[in-house]
């Protein structure tokens, strides 16, 4: 089973999770342009049971580009972004590649929302999806 660990920049906020990712991936979609404030996120998700957070994170809720509402926590104290959970995903929590004590643990396997990405942010050789990639026929 994988372990991951890392927290914010000021460190009042860490996790751990024990669980292998579900998927990992570059987040194109606008909100999370807005979110990361750079052209798209890069993300793994893991079941949330798996995810052990100490310190206290705000929530910021809006609804996404699907019309259901993604929860974004972040550190009240230094504003890193830490992690998501979408309605879109129940059970599953996203968290940001760049908050973890070792990024090069996570090896993004996809694109999404490529329909919103910067033109020059698109990475040639990873698989693309326009939106969200439904689940196998």
């Amino acid at each position: 089973m994988a372990e991951f660990t890392g927290g914010c920049l000021c460190g009042k906020v860490r996790y751990s999770v024990n669980a292998e990712p579900i998927f990992t991936g570059l987040c194109h979609c606008t909100d999370c342009q807005k979110f990361s404030g750079s052209a798209f996120a890069a993300v793994f998700a893991v079941p949330q049971p798996a995810v052990s957070v100490t310190g206290t994170l705000k929530t910021f809720t809006k609804n996404g580009d699907s019309g259901k509402a993604t929860h974004r926590q972040f550190c009240p104290e230094c504003g890193s972004p830490i992690m998501d959970e979408a309605d879109l995903m129940p059970g599953a929590v996203m968290i940001y590649v760049g908050t973890l004590d070792d990024p090069s643990q996570v090896n993004p396997g996809m694109q999404i929302y490529c329909a919103s990405a910067q033109p020059w942010a698109l990475v040639a050789e990873m698989t693309r999806f326009d939106k969200m990639p439904g689940p196998p026929a």
